[in-house]
């Protein structure tokens, strides 16, 4: 009999000194079912918002996602949420700990939206995920699979995913894990990421991975997945006015 195959998928929301603040992570089969997860803030990160502020952007405007304000409000979100019990502050060492009996339990390969940006962060904050034996970016491999197809294509209309074009004229369409989702899912009105890290993989990568898991091996994901080019997402290349 084969053995069972095990997921992790991690999510990280960050500060302005590239530490993590909340960690999230979800550990599951192939069929994707849930066996583990954990989603903490981080003690000594989010617990100094003076000196580690969550990240934002100083020349976005008020309303803008990663502005200033919406970090002030994503803050708070984070209070209540400790306060009404939907998240607890945990160590470093308790997070590593955590992981460390992942591995041991169930020796799962590592995957997450956006892997190298993920472990970057974590390895500043002395998160270690450099202890699993196998990985790849979940990023890459949806990209792979989904992002030339015509059925992604479509959502992407229906959902205006295209990103502002650039100094150079250059202008791409979207892939990130929210259109990504959409598509998985077929449900174009999916909100957006309340980039809260555990929610972020329960409602979005999870599902993702899902979609991937149905169609590929682990053989593929780890050796034949390649990873995000903007070159190869450029409007004028794939979409033509009516």
């Amino acid at each position: 009999m084969a053995k069972k195959q095990y997921f992790l998928i991690v999510d990280t929301e960050t500060t302005q000194n590239n530490l993590v603040a909340d960690f999230g992570a979800v550990i599951c089969d192939r069929k994707g079912a849930i066996v583990a997860q954990c989603g903490v803030l981080v003690n000594g990160i989010y617990t100094n918002p003076i000196k580690n502020p969550l990240f934002f952007d100083s020349s976005a405007p008020a309303s803008a996602l990663w502005s200033k304000d919406s970090s002030d409000k994503r803050y708070a979100l984070y209070q209540s949420m400790v306060v009404t019990g939907r998240r607890m502050v945990a160590s470093v060492s308790a997070i590593n700990n955590w992981l460390a009996k992942a591995l041991e339990q169930y020796n799962p390969t590592l995957t997450a939206y956006n892997l190298s940006f993920d472990k970057g962060k974590c390895a500043n904050t002395g998160i270690d995920l450099n202890i699993f034996n196998s990985e790849f970016c979940l990023w890459g491999a949806s990209y792979t699979a989904f992002a030339h197809t015509k059925a992604f294509r479509q959502i992407v209309l229906e959902t205006h995913s295209f990103n502002c074009a650039t100094s150079h004229g250059n202008m791409s369409f979207k892939t990130n894990a929210e259109t990504m989702a959409r598509f998985v899912t077929n449900n174009p009105n999916l909100e957006n990421e309340p980039h809260t890290a555990l929610e972020d993989v329960l409602d979005y990568e999870l599902l993702i991975l899902q979609k991937l898991l149905k169609s590929y091996t682990l053989n593929w994901l780890l050796n034949d997945s390649q990873a995000y080019n903007w070159r190869d997402v450029q409007v004028k290349d794939w979409f033509r006015p009516i």
